[in-house]
């Protein structure tokens, strides 16, 4: 490995399906997130059928480990 890091984006704003309120939330590098409770109704929020976490089903950016290709879904 030559060192380059590869770059991804690290936050994701997060729409809540039950309220449509919108949180901005800086994602874990090195796992998919599962549970989100959110911060306005406080619904907890699992992945839609298919996704592997939170940010990839209701955020406006997918997780880091979709982005950079190394998720244990893909």
């Amino acid at each position: 490995m030559d060192g380059t890091k590869i770059a991804y984006i690290p936050q994701s704003t997060i729409t809540c399906p039950q309220c449509g309120g919108q949180t901005t939330e800086t994602m874990p590098d090195d796992a998919c997130q599962y549970f989100y409770d959110c911060k306005h109704c406080h619904a907890l929020l699992k992945p839609k059928a298919g996704d592997c976490c939170v940010y990839c089903s209701y955020g406006d950016v997918p997780c880091p480990p979709i982005q950079l290709g190394d998720c244990c879904e893909g």
